[in-house]
């Protein structure tokens, strides 16, 4: 059985076969926020595509065949072909099928979005952190200052280009690129730090109306539930609800 909420494959599972004629095949994970963001552009696109889980606790030994990093996502085609790390997949996905293009046109737009998004990609990490230190009962103040300071910039850009999402009147390739975090802030022990930017909120309460993003969303508790499964390293982290 494939779908975004079918049971993960793990070690000892027997490799899936040939991606069926007319789908891409998405690797992936339910409560990964790096596959989410793949599964956002193939849902906004409008891509035929099968979902396939892996389990992260406990991968099969043949999926390091499809990425050598053993991580998700990994899109692949009818030919074989495999193409892994979420920005990659994402822009893949945007130039090889038809429909609305996430990337902007004009080149330096382009070319900023994806500054924008090394400066996000390093901030990923310190969320995750903050989590971590919140939960241990640390002292988190520097962590939480410098999330509230990575925010008050995006905060900025919004300001600055007066649009409702960062690629303009309609939802870009780096709007989807960072929601799956924003969608996570609750979770993540980060639901005030958005407090100082009315920008920003106004932009999460536009994405909540997407059409991919409502596809694709999970419910802060159950969140919150794999969380703790996932940190105690638990198999049973990945498949946790079904």
């Amino acid at each position: 059985m494939a779908g975004d909420h079918s049971r993960s494959l793990g070690k000892g599972s027997a490799a899936p076969g040939p991606v069926p004629g007319g789908l891409i095949r998405l690797y992936s994970m339910r409560f990964c926020p790096f596959a989410q963001r793949t599964r956002l552009v193939l849902r906004a696109k409008g891509i035929s595509h099968e979902v396939i889980n892996i389990n992260l606790k406990n991968k099969p030994d043949w999926f390091f065949e499809k990425n050598p990093f053993g991580l998700v996502p990994v899109l692949e085609t009818t030919k074989g072909q495999l193409i892994y790390e979420s920005p990659i997949t994402c822009e893949y996905l945007d130039e090889a099928f038809p429909g609305k293009k996430l990337m902007p046109s004009d080149p330096y737009e382009r070319a900023f979005q994806k500054m924008l998004l090394e400066h996000f990609s390093k901030l990923t990490p310190v969320i995750f952190k903050n989590f971590v230190a919140v939960k241990d009962g640390q002292d988190a103040t520097a962590l939480r200052a410098e999330i509230a300071e990575k925010f008050s910039k995006l905060e900025e850009i919004l300001s600055k280009r007066n649009t409702v999402f960062y690629g303009g009147d309609s939802v870009s390739m780096f709007d989807y690129m960072i929601w799956p975090w924003f969608e996570r802030l609750e979770s993540f022990h980060l639901k005030d730090s958005l407090s100082h930017t009315p920008k920003l909120q106004r932009w999460m309460e536009a994405m909540k109306k997407d059409p991919a993003v409502k596809a694709t969303m999970t419910d802060p508790q159950t969140f919150k539930d794999y969380l703790q499964l996932y940190l105690k390293n638990s198999p049973e982290a990945c498949d946790y609800g079904l």
